[in-house]
């Protein structure tokens, strides 16, 4: 069982710079992959960033760029540094860990996020 907490997020305005934090708590160990999603309204969640199997980090296309992903292994943190923040970027912003992979050769990846935190909210204002 993995636990998840999310901090930080909140309002700026078009430009702004925000850091959303992650912080992991339970079976870390068994963590394989951990990242960022967001949902906005009406909307299904989707997947913004992820710090995948040995470090590999993927980032949607409408955050490369601007968006960075870093964990701090002593504290079990993941953060979310987001800058040059658009209006459209607004959404409620998830945490979510892996503990399963899939290996294809030498590469391997996580498909299925089973652990998830309360989500965040971020605004940005134009």
């Amino acid at each position: 069982q993995v636990h998840l907490e999310e901090s930080g997020g909140g309002s700026v305005q078009a430009g702004g710079s925000l850091r959303v934090s992650c912080t992991a708590s339970g079976n870390i160990a068994s963590i394989y992959c951990m990242g960022w999603f967001r949902q906005f309204p009406g909307k299904e969640r989707e997947k913004v960033a992820i710090n995948g199997v040995d470090g590999k980090v993927w980032f949607a296309e409408s955050v490369k760029g601007r968006f960075t992903i870093s964990e701090d292994n002593a504290q079990n943190t993941l953060y979310l540094e987001m800058d040059s923040l658009k209006p459209e970027d607004t959404a409620v912003y998830y945490c979510a860990a892996s503990n399963t992979k899939i290996c294809n050769g030498g590469n391997c990846a996580c498909y299925e996020y089973n652990s998830w935190g309360q989500g965040i909210q971020v605004t940005v204002s134009s």
